[in-house]
């Protein structure tokens, strides 16, 4: 099965909300991100094919990529888009649901990407 190409996405003014996270989290709990990263693998490695308890679908195409630290939940919010994967948002919870306003969101940020992928697809600048 070809790896599947992840991509993050990206506002129109340049910023990539997800990515501008983890580097966040990279900085301040690097056990963290480094969970995310290693889910982030698991869903370019196995794709549609992940399945819980590293990932679930929420509702309207939204899918959530989880990791654990200690007590709270990172959530990653994403979907599919042909053969790849854009990952839309993020989430934290101490619970096992999450919070509504992170799927809106992303719901949200699908929609512009879906309209325009060129425009919402972070592109490195190395």
């Amino acid at each position: 099965m070809p790896a599947t190409r992840v991509v993050f996405y990206q506002e129109a003014d340049g910023t990539a909300p997800v990515l501008d996270w983890l580097e966040n989290l990279l900085r301040n709990n690097e056990r963290a991100w480094a969970n995310c990263r290693a889910r982030i693998e698991l869903l370019a490695h196995f794709g549609h094919e992940l399945r819980r308890l590293a990932a679930d679908f929420l509702r309207e195409g939204i899918y959530e990529l989880r990791a654990k630290q200690g007590h709270v939940q990172y959530r990653l919010l994403y979907f599919f888009h042909g053969r790849q994967v854009a990952i839309l948002a993020h989430a934290l919870t101490k619970t096992d649901e999450v919070p509504q306003v992170d799927i809106d969101r992303a719901i949200q940020r699908k929609r512009r990407f879906e309209a325009n992928p060129k425009l919402h697809t972070y592109e490195s600048e190395e």
